[in-house]
C-alpha cells in the first residue's frame, strides 16, 4: 500500500509510466461492498458510518437486519440481500439458507422471504454458496425467484470457479457483474486488505473499473478509515454498485483508455 500512499494527487505512477488523470467518466471506478452484516450492531454501524458510497450485504432474518438496513439507507448507502446458499464445506448458514436438497417451490419461497426481509434492498449477492452456485437449475430457480422485482441487480461472489450465476441472472435480463478481489481472504489481518487494495487499483487502472468484498473485521474497517479518505487523490473513484454495473455496461464494447499492464497476481480468488 506504501506504493500509492506516495502518490502525488494527479497522477499514477507505474512500470515506470506516469499516467494523467482524466475526467471523472474517464477516471478509473472502484467499488467495494462489505458482506455479512446483520449479526452484530457495534460492527454493522462502524461499517456503515465509514465515509464514500460503499454498498452493504446484509444477510436477512438477524437480530440486526433491518436496523442496519435503515441505517444504511438513512445514509445514502445501497443495500444488498446477502442470501445464504450452501456450500461445498457444509458449513451452517443459519436462517434464510438455500440448499440444494430443496424442492423448487420451497427454493423459491425462501428466496422471497429473504428479499422481504431486507428492506432497502437493490441487489443481491451470495453469502458461501461454493456448492449452488455452481448448480444451474438452482441457478435458474434463484433468478426466476428474484423476476418478482424487476429493479434489483446482481452480483456473484465468485466462491467457486465453477459458478454460474452470472450467466443465468444475464440469461433472465438481471443487471450483474461479479467480484474481482477480496479484501480479506485471509480474516482480520491489516497487512492482507492493505495489499489487496492495493491490487484493487491496479484491477481498476488496467480494466477502468474493479470490485472488492470484504467483511466487518476490525482490520478491514481500521484500513478502509484510513484508506478511503485518500482514495480520490490517486485518480480513482468509488461508486456504488449499481454504477459500477452501469459503467462496466458502457465500456464492455470498448477498450479501456487509461494505461494497460499484465494482471497483478490474485492472491486468492474464492472462499467457502
Amino acid at each position: 500500500m506504501l506504493w500509492l500512499l506516495l502518490l502525488g494527487p494527479t497522477t499514477l505512477q507505474a512500470d515506470n509510466q506516469t499516467v494523467a488523470v482524466a475526467s471523472d467518466d474517464l477516471q478509473p471506478a472502484v467499488s467495494i461492498i462489505i458482506d455479512d452484516l446483520g449479526n452484530q450492531q457495534g460492527s454493522g454501524l462502524r461499517a456503515i458510518n465509514l465515509p464514500g458510497p460503499i454498498t452493504y450485504a446484509i444477510l436477512p432474518h438477524r437480530p440486526f437486519t433491518r436496523l442496519l438496513a435503515r441505517y444504511a439507507h438513512g445514509q445514502n448507502k445501497e443495500v444488498m440481500i446477502h442470501v445464504p446458499m450452501e456450500a461445498e464445506s457444509g458449513a451452517a448458514l443459519g436462517p434464510g439458507g438455500l440448499l440444494s436438497d430443496m424442492a423448487e417451490k420451497q427454493f423459491k419461497t425462501e428466496v422471497r422471504h429473504n428479499f422481504e426481509a431486507v428492506p432497502h434492498a437493490v441487489g443481491f449477492n451470495n453469502h458461501m454458496g461454493s456448492r449452488l452456485t455452481a448448480s444451474t437449475s438452482r441457478m435458474r430457480w434463484l433468478m426466476q425467484a428474484a423476476m418478482f422485482r424487476d429493479d434489483l441487480y446482481f452480483i456473484d461472489s465468485r466462491t467457486t470457479r465453477y459458478t454460474v450465476a452470472e450467466q443465468q441472472a444475464s440469461q433472465r435480463r438481471i443487471r450483474n457483474t461479479s467480484r474481482d478481489i477480496f479484501l480479506d481472504y485471509q480474516g482480520d489481518d491489516a497487512q492482507v486488505v492493505a495489499e489487496q487494495l492495493t491490487k484493487l487499483i491496479q484491477r481498476a487502472w488496467r480494466d477502468g473499473t474493479a470490485l472488492a468484498i470484504g467483511h466487518p473485521y476490525p482490520a478491514t474497517l481500521d484500513t478502509l478509515g484510513a484508506w478511503l479518505p485518500v482514495l480520490q487523490e490517486h485518480g480513482v473513484r468509488l461508486v456504488p454498485v449499481s454504477e459500477l454495473i452501469e459503467l462496466r455496461q458502457q465500456r464492455r464494447d470498448s477498450t479501456w483508455p487509461m494505461y494497460s499492464s499484465r494482471s497483478p497476481r490474485v492472491a486468492k480468488s474464492s472462499k467457502p
